[in-house]
């Protein structure tokens, strides 16, 4: 018993530790989003994903917008955005929800 609490506690620590260990500050603001110009929607089905600036190590580099078929009919896209924190920004991944 003792042992599989001892293997639970380090197991939640090493995922504690792996999320934080993703989590890049960049203590630079990012740029303004940047107005692309869409191209014609391939179906109805469809939705539209914007484009945002991603941080490769040194710069930020504008990442595309693009069309996207939803995974399941009535999700919404929730957009990639830029949160302060911890004395600099993160960026929140965008998601389907």
């Amino acid at each position: 018993m003792v042992l599989k609490r001892l293997i639970g506690v380090v197991f939640a620590g090493a995922l504690a530790f792996s999320a934080l260990a993703g989590e890049v500050v960049v203590k630079i603001a990012p740029p303004k989003i940047v107005v692309e110009k869409r191209g014609p929607r391939p179906s109805p089905q469809h939705v539209w994903i914007s484009g945002y600036h991603n941080w490769d190590g040194q710069k930020y580099v504008w990442t595309a917008g693009r069309w996207e078929v939803p995974p399941q009919g009535h999700s919404k896209w929730v957009a990639h955005r830029w949160v302060h924190k911890n004395g600099g920004y993160v960026l929140v991944e965008g998601h389907w929800q």
